[in-house]
């Protein structure tokens, strides 16, 4: 079996075309506003180990600019279509901001924000995948207790673009919104808020 070669970090950071390709998307990520051009960034500056304030910059343009994207989606009743570049890298940095705060045990923030996924998202799966981690921190389960005992890391498809929305769990989807049909009720009545504000 042929060994893949290791990416030499040194030779990277003195490369002229791969810094030029930064700088390239730095400025297009900026004029464009595009969180997945921040995203392209992100793990350029991540390969080449840029300075932590470099990193966290970039990170707060894409979480910022995608919550100026869900506020805009919200007041003009538009759903996330995943198979929309711009779309999903916004809908992936929302949801990735919602598992920090999940992570942090900032419960409600992060219910919250899985529930408007649940609403602004338009693909089944994931927006039932949405609502039992939106279960799951009603509940009580701690983030850590969701990991182990709902989320089954081994049926994640590495080759499945949406595979950044944890979707496998040890139960069928089904039986688990079954299982917390109380909590996915009152999900759905914190939602219809938004419904008839319409």
């Amino acid at each position: 079996m042929q060994e893949t070669p290791e990416i030499h970090i040194e030779e990277l950071k003195k490369d002229p075309e791969f810094l030029a390709n930064i700088a390239r998307l730095e400025i297009e990520c900026k004029e464009e506003e595009s969180i997945a051009k921040g995203y392209q960034l992100l793990d350029a500056q991540l390969i080449i180990e840029a300075p932590e304030d470099e990193i966290n910059e970039i990170f707060t343009f894409i979480v910022n600019r995608a919550f100026d994207i869900l506020a805009e989606k919200l007041t003009t009743t538009q759903l996330f279509d995943l198979n929309d570049t711009e779309d999903f890298a916004t809908a992936r940095a929302i949801y990735e901001h919602a598992i920090q705060r999940y992570s942090e045990n900032d419960k409600k923030g992060a219910k919250e924000i899985f529930l408007v996924l649940n609403y602004t998202i338009d693909n089944q799966d994931i927006k039932d995948a949405m609502m039992i981690h939106a279960s799951a921190v009603m509940a009580g389960h701690s983030f850590d207790e969701f990991i182990e005992n709902l989320v089954d890391t081994d049926g994640v498809d590495e080759n499945d673009p949406l595979a950044f929305f944890i979707q496998t769990f040890t139960q069928p989807t089904d039986i688990l919104l079954n299982m917390f049909a109380k909590y996915v009720k009152e999900g759905e009545e914190q939602l219809r808020v938004l419904d008839e504000s319409k």
